[in-house]
């Protein structure tokens, strides 16, 4: 590994800092060092791109403008707020711990490494963005993007994938950041590995730290950074039903307060057995077994696929209609075509409800 001796520091500093200055994009999160929103901002474009991040950002904060809006919130109104971004582990945690700083901290986002890396959901990524744009605190602030950037200009060959290589990245951003301006520093290398230095073809030629570039300047920038690819994912078979009543309401229930999508609603959905049986025996069992009644599974409104960092679902969806009565619950109801807007649904479910509603004006 190339030591950061390899470049010029200052200078370094001075190119990244000043391009910038002139370059960045404007981005809502940019606004003002409020950090409360330089958080919001963080936790949402985690696994998510900046041009989807812009509209829900700026419709969360209309709704949780602080931090005791958001603390003070119902879960249901946060989760459908964050309807579509995915990763819903990510906005619970930011719920839990914005609570924790409304209770421990008066409502002010804490300054310190210690007492911020303690609030749930925020690693040591999230902390540094926080400490550095907010509080101009020279904190390394390093994903994917800053290894990506650092392992070409420095010529890091550690694997980014495994975890313990961060401590690597963390130490040469110690030892490279700006003192005087640590908050354009860290934005400027992330802005620096989403615009130019990307992972495939990367634009060295309009690069403003090019002459810095150990990776460059050996030709070897397409080899880096060192990435082993992950395990492949698994497939899980689905059937799942929208399910209505003689007066047309729509069942719907809430996914378990603990897993893969958690508190989420559904429709009523089954894994399949690796059987011969017919879909639809299995979901009109699965309904009958949880609700007591069986219902009439119908047509097929089609296939969901629908692809997580660790399995895929394939979903079987149809409509279907039961007799009888089925008690609501806090986390079981029945719901009209409007009042169904007011929950908030994974994606895969929501692409589910479209069809469900083409198929119904078609009909």
């Amino acid at each position: 590994m190339t030591t950061v001796s390899s470049i010029n520091i200052k200078s370094f500093q001075d190119d990244l800092i000043s391009w910038f200055s002139a370059e960045q994009r404007e981005l809502p999160w940019r606004q003002d060092k409020d950090p409360y929103k330089v958080w919001v901002s963080e936790i949402m474009l985690q696994q998510t791109r900046v041009d989807t991040v812009i509209p829900y950002f700026t419709r969360f904060l209309e709704k949780f403008p602080t931090i005791d809006a958001l603390a003070e919130a119902d879960e249901d109104k946060v989760l459908k707020a964050w309807e579509g971004l995915g990763y819903y582990s990510r906005v619970r945690n930011l719920q839990a711990a914005v609570r924790e700083v409304q209770e421990k901290y008066g409502g002010k986002v804490p300054d310190t490494p210690k007492e911020i890396s303690s609030l749930k959901g925020v690693g040591p990524y999230t902390a540094g963005a926080i400490l550095s744009i907010a509080y101009g605190k020279p904190e390394p602030a390093v994903d994917g993007n800053v290894m990506r950037v650092l392992s070409r200009i420095l010529l890091i060959w550690e694997d980014i994938a495994k975890p313990s290589s961060r401590k690597v990245f963390e130490q040469a951003v110690r030892e490279i950041i700006s003192h005087e301006n640590p908050s354009y520093f860290n934005q400027a290398m992330m802005e620096l590995g989403a615009l130019i230095c990307t992972p495939t073809s990367p634009s060295c030629l309009l690069c403003p730290v090019m002459d810095h570039c150990n990776a460059f300047h050996e030709g070897v920038q397409d080899q880096l950074p060192v990435k082993t690819k992950k395990k492949k994912q698994r497939n899980v078979q689905l059937a799942a039903g929208v399910f209505t009543n003689e007066e047309g309401k729509i069942l719907i229930r809430k996914r378990p307060g603990t897993g893969l999508l958690a508190n989420l609603w559904e429709f009523p959905s089954v894994e399949l057995s690796l059987g011969f049986r017919r879909q639809r025996d299995e979901l009109a069992e699965h309904f009958e077994e949880h609700y007591g009644i069986r219902p009439k599974v119908g047509d097929s409104i089609g296939q969901i696929d629908h692809v997580f960092s660790h399995l895929v679902w394939n979903i079987q969806a149809y409509k279907g209609a039961f007799e009888g009565d089925i008690s609501e619950t806090s986390r079981l109801k029945l719901v009209t075509d409007e009042e169904i807007g007011e929950y908030a649904f994974p994606v895969p479910y929501q692409k589910m409800l479209k069809q469900y509603d083409a198929e119904k004006r078609a009909d």
